[in-house]
């Protein structure tokens, strides 16, 4: 932690509180963000626009790894070097605005000529507001990078090659359904006693949320007080997803994974469903040799499909000492229509604008085919992640620490939802006190 500080430390000092300019006499900004390679080339190449455009602005930037970055953003706070613009999670937005990290932009979004605050999706912009007591109203801390709905896909070649009929696109399978299909499509080509292609291939802590949901279950209470993990509709939908690897074998086992992860035996063919955020659509379309589509989850009790929505916010450092060119980057990147179209023509996110997405759904040029898809998770039935509601996420992400030993079948269910349940509930209390405190400085 102290070698990232001061590595932080080093890129940042001077680019963030400070009001030098460079020697030639150029507005200083630091920007820092994460992504895959393709994100990381595009925003390269979109910061360049900005800069060529605004030719007395230069823009440092800091690009780290998605699985670095919180750690990094998060020395960078304590060593008081928040970068002039950065992506935040919206997770954060209470504590990073009670805390002096961000600047409210709300007056710059509104009175600038080149953002359609209307034109944004409202679910993405409402992200980011924070009134000091409710988040979702107010002040503007941040505007969307973008909306990430995450969808399923699927391998189409496959289930061609298999004679099994396409998904309906509009219509979800029942868990029972998806199960029938999946065994069908998990295979030993060859031969030699080992599966050769899986049906599935899910991360717990990004594919369980979709089968929790449609099973009418969540983490939390509509209030946000009481972890409700124990819950019997929960239950059976971790079972559910347990069962996939132990009961039906027909995602790959630890071990499997270790040789070879469940995203390389997408990207080689060897599975039929994987899931799918508009991230990936770059380097699906220089990667894979098959064809791929998108389909609803599969609905549980409900009958109705569920899936999330991620988002990261792009925010300004309250200690900047160039707010005026710190918002318009800010805005450049989320929702002038030059800096969109670069990020959407370069497929590494679908538009932040509600008239241009309906466009590019429709785009047959762009694969998959059913990019509406993605759509209708963000209109229809997409929701946000369980720790957006709360202070902090700790909680949230207590329950994903020790669940290993579940999904291998060697703890039951049952055991370990009333084991970590008080766990979880003791740090969500926590959570819900230091925004009692926070509220009242």
């Amino acid at each position: 932690m102290l070698l990232a500080i001061m590595v932080i430390g080093a890129i940042l000092s001077g680019c963030s509180g400070s009001d030098k300019a460079s020697s030639d006499g150029k507005v200083e900004l630091t920007f820092m963000f994460r992504g895959n390679p393709q994100e990381l080339e595009a925003y390269k190449a979109t910061v360049k626009r900005y800069e060529e455009a605004n030719k007395d602005v230069k823009v440092t930037m800091v690009q780290t790894a998605p699985d670095q970055y919180d750690t990094k953003l998060k020395s960078a706070i304590a060593g008081r070097k928040i970068p002039d613009v950065f992506f935040y999670n919206p997770a954060q937005v209470k504590a990073y605005v009670n805390s002096g990290v961000l600047l409210d932009i709300t007056e710059q979004v509104e009175g600038s000529t080149d953002v359609k605050i209307d034109d944004i999706w409202e679910a993405g912009v409402n992200k980011y507001r924070f009134d000091g007591e409710t988040l979702g109203q107010g002040a503007i801390y941040g505007l969307p990078k973008d909306l990430g709905p995450f969808a399923l896909g699927y391998n189409k070649t496959m289930f061609e090659e298999a004679g099994i009929p396409l998904p309906d696109k509009d219509k979800p399978y029942t868990w029972d359904q998806f199960i029938d299909v999946a065994k069908q499509l998990t295979k030993d080509n060859d031969g030699d006693g080992k599966m050769d292609q899986y049906g599935t291939g899910f991360n717990v802590n990004w594919a369980l949320q979709p089968f929790v949901w449609s099973n009418g279950a969540d983490w939390i209470n509509e209030e946000g007080t009481k972890v409700t993990i124990d819950d019997p509709k929960f239950i059976e939908a971790l079972q559910f997803f347990v069962d996939q690897q132990n009961k039906y074998q027909i995602t790959p086992s630890i071990g499997d994974a270790q040789t070879l992860d469940t995203y390389q035996r997408w990207l080689k063919g060897q599975l039929a469903f994987f899931p799918v955020g508009p991230w990936d659509m770059a380097a699906f379309k220089e990667q894979l040799k098959f064809e791929y589509d998108l389909l609803p989850w599969p609905a549980g009790s409900t009958g109705e499909s569920s899936a999330w929505v991620g988002s990261l916010g792009i925010g300004v450092g309250a200690t900047t000492k160039h707010a005026k060119e710190a918002a318009e980057l800010a805005m450049y990147l989320s929702a002038d229509q030059e800096g969109q179209q670069a990020l959407v023509d370069a497929q590494v996110q679908l538009p932040n604008s509600v008239e241009v997405a309906d466009t590019w759904a429709a785009d047959t040029s762009i694969k998959p085919d059913n990019k509406q898809e993605f759509l209708d998770i963000i209109n229809d039935y997409g929701r946000g992640f369980p720790a957006e509601k709360t202070y902090t996420a700790e909680w949230y992400d207590e329950f994903f620490k020790n669940i290993q030993p579940v999904l291998d079948g060697k703890t039951s269910v049952e055991d370990y939802v009333k084991e970590a349940q008080p766990k979880m509930q003791k740090l969500l209390d926590a959570a819900i006190e230091q925004d009692k405190q926070a509220s009242k400085k």
